[in-house]
């Protein structure tokens, strides 16, 4: 038998058509916090890759491929986050960020980078040994780290119905000119145009949002036939020229500027199943972050929609409620591995980082007109009815019967995993946890006991 539907739905606002550009690009703030770049990064990139697309007479097929490719780079960042720090031992974003800011081809800068970085905060030995190890691994680890992000983020774009021009584009990215970058060791016209376009693009974003203009036209001068090419050097410094770009880039909306420099296709409404391969590719990103959180959202979007149908959840509300699922956790891209694959007790610091996700949820889908009226229940997934859970401090009649049935099936999914402190729990040992917290007033009763309906099936 059914559990009954806990409480009337109020009436779902329609939704405004919106450019597939809008969504794309509002997701892309959460690549921004992963790759451990300031909001807006993949943006703004993208509009100084247009406009060095543009320059380079770029016909409109190759500029639409050029603007997705762009805009999704940093899709496979997540896929080596947990590399970079069990190599690294710090908060991988923090190295990231800080690679960017060197020449990691430099062997003097390399070598500074690594004994500022590798193992900071760990006592002398450990440090020392972890210097060792990447030593002796050399270039070996340096590639796997390029060569796991670079298929991934190619992969996403399949995924999404982009173009092959796209993907290949993502893939060749970290390649240098002279044959010196990552991973395949492409050297001058054998890297696709798109993917110098991108490479060149990111660092003179990079260096401008951290130290101005000039920082960036040197950046371009020192690089100019290692990294990049002879006639791209060009354009970039050419570019660099324009201080009213520069200045709009920093004064100005960047999904403002998108819209100016957006190829037709971008613009193009998106349609609902378009909307869910963009939400379903954002969920593998998500899930990448950590090993332990491998296939977690489309986990939980199966318990939560599976438990909402035996309330009665009408179709539309499925449908939803399955989108808010996917991107629940896609806050904690701005988690860093060093915390979210912690195996012992995390500290009083580290657990006010890790309940933050909530609040980067929060942010990041609603800065997305689409998903703006499901951002609250996504990031809900932690509160409790009596009050107790976090960040927004909802309760009762306030958790809506989405987000009581997301907190149900977020639990249920936690418990019935491996973690790194403990193996999975047994179906009736989940059971038995949810209807202690039912009884307690935390979880949702109906929600909790359509939830065990599911797992006893």
């Amino acid at each position: 038998m059914h559990a009954p539907l806990p409480s009337s739905f109020a009436p779902l606002a329609p939704v405004a058509a919106v450019p597939v550009m809008d969504v794309i690009a509002g997701l892309s703030r959460a690549l921004d916090i992963t790759e451990g770049h300031p909001s807006g990064h993949a943006a703004r990139s993208c509009v100084i890759g247009m406009r060095l697309g543009q320059a380079c007479g770029l016909d409109e097929t190759a500029l639409s491929d050029l603007f997705h490719a762009l805009l999704l780079k940093d899709a496979g960042c997540s896929s080596n986050a947990a590399r970079v720090h069990q190599l690294s031992g710090g908060s991988d974003h923090e190295v990231k960020r800080s690679v960017w800011l060197t020449d990691w081809r430099n062997w003097s800068e390399k070598l500074a980078h690594g004994l500022a970085w590798v193992g900071r905060g760990e006592p002398l030995g450990r440090r020392v040994g972890r210097i060792a190890h990447l030593a002796w691994l050399g270039p070996r680890a340096e590639q796997e780290i390029f060569q796991i992000r670079c298929d991934r983020g190619a992969a996403i774009a399949l995924d999404l119905g982009l173009s092959r021009e796209t993907a290949e584009a993502i893939r060749a990215m970290d390649e240098h000119w002279d044959g010196g970058g990552q991973p395949a060791g492409l050297r001058r016209d054998a890297i696709p145009l798109l993917a110098q376009i991108i490479g060149i693009a990111q660092v003179l974003e990079i260096f401008w949002q951290q130290h101005g203009v000039e920082a960036a036209r040197e950046v371009v001068r020192r690089r100019r036939r290692r990294w990049f090419s002879p006639e791209l050097s060009r354009l970039a410094l050419r570019l660099l020229d324009e201080a009213a770009f520069w200045h709009a880039l920093g004064a100005v909306a960047s999904i403002e500027l998108l819209r100016d420099v957006a190829p037709a296709p971008a613009m193009l409404q998106v349609s609902d199943a378009h909307l869910d391969r963009i939400v379903d590719a954002f969920a593998g990103v998500i899930d990448a972050k950590s090993p332990y959180t491998h296939d977690h959202s489309r986990r939980v979007a199966d318990y939560a929609v599976a438990a909402a149908a035996r309330l009665g959840f009408p179709d539309e509300r499925l449908v939803r409620l399955r989108r808010a699922a996917l991107l629940h956790d896609i806050g904690k891209l701005g988690v860093s591995n060093a915390i979210l694959d912690k195996p012992g007790a995390l500290t009083a610091d580290e657990w006010l980082v890790m309940k933050g996700h909530t609040r980067h949820t929060l942010e990041i889908l609603d800065a997305v007109p689409i998903f703006r009226d499901l951002a609250v229940d996504a990031a809900a997934h932690h509160e409790r009815l009596n009050g107790t859970g976090y960040h927004l401090g909802l309760q009762g009649a306030a958790l809506t019967p989405s987000a009581r049935v997301l907190a149900v099936a977020d639990v249920t999914d936690a418990l019935r995993s491996d973690r790194p402190y403990r193996a999975g729990l047994a179906v009736e040992r989940v059971t038995a946890m949810l209807a202690e917290d039912a009884a307690g007033g935390k979880m949702c009763p109906q929600s909790v006991a359509a939830m065990t309906e599911v797992l006893r099936a």
